[in-house]
């Protein structure tokens, strides 16, 4: 069976500052919002193209204000001469260039393996697809990641796994989320670092030098969303 999860508010962007370090010590925020890029409540019928929405990988509906992803990709290997198909999560993505930002969204999990928010760059050729760097959330973990260079073009017959370029670096940290419950996320990107928070706590921090790639012309989400807003920040 095909597994759901679901989003009730529309990802949204801000532009951002550095945040500075109290005497404490203690990490305020990365960054703070400045103009709103974009917004979207999913309050509609249909997804429609005013917001600017394109599925990359389906499937996605609008049901009861909240945006809804369902996997239809999934592993098959070759038969009947027929090619191999390689799994791939539901992915929905938008053109919202910036360098720093803030994205918020709600979501909630579902019967779904996990939910992501992701930066690319179509036009940079030195990683799959143009992705740069990534947060994915599950319930038991959340995991921020430097895609960049990852999964460049190889040789025919190279095995293993591709080398991975010089200082970058993945960070995993344990969660203990309700999977049917809602959450708000809240992902921040300053110059080489992006932290994470979930309901308001801070969970998840990276520095890695693909995080600063300067521009990030796409956010890609996979699974669902509640609502969604974008802020461009400054550092």
């Amino acid at each position: 069976s095909a597994t759901r999860s679901s989003t009730r508010r529309s990802p949204a962007a801000w532009r951002r500052r550095r945040s500075r370090t109290s005497s404490s010590g203690r990490k305020r925020s990365a960054a703070k919002k400045k103009e709103l890029l974009f917004s979207d409540d999913f309050e509609r019928a249909e997804l429609g193209k005013d917001k600017g929405w394109a599925i990359v990988v389906p499937t996605f509906s609008v049901e009861n204000g909240a945006l809804k992803g369902m996997q239809m990709r999934f592993d098959v290997p070759a038969k009947d001469g027929k090619q191999p198909v390689k799994g791939h999560q539901a992915v929905i993505g938008n053109d919202i260039p910036t360098k720093d930002s803030v994205i918020e969204f709600r979501f909630r999990l579902g019967g779904a393996q996990s939910v992501t928010a992701e930066f690319d760059d179509r036009k940079f050729n030195g990683s799959h697809y143009g992705h740069l760097c990534m947060a994915r959330i599950a319930a038991d973990k959340i995991i921020l990641v430097d895609q960049k260079g990852l999964a460049v073009a190889r040789p025919e017959g190279a095995t293993g796994e591709p080398p991975t370029p010089k200082g970058r670096k993945n960070v995993s940290f344990p969660l203990s989320l309700d999977p049917q419950a809602w959450h708000s996320f809240t992902l921040e990107t300053v110059g080489d670092t992006m932290r994470a928070s979930i309901d308001g706590k801070p969970v998840a921090f990276l520095q890695s030098p693909g995080i600063a790639h300067p521009t990030k012309s796409k956010v890609e989400f996979g699974w669902t969303w509640e609502t969604v807003t974008t802020y461009r920040g400054a550092s």
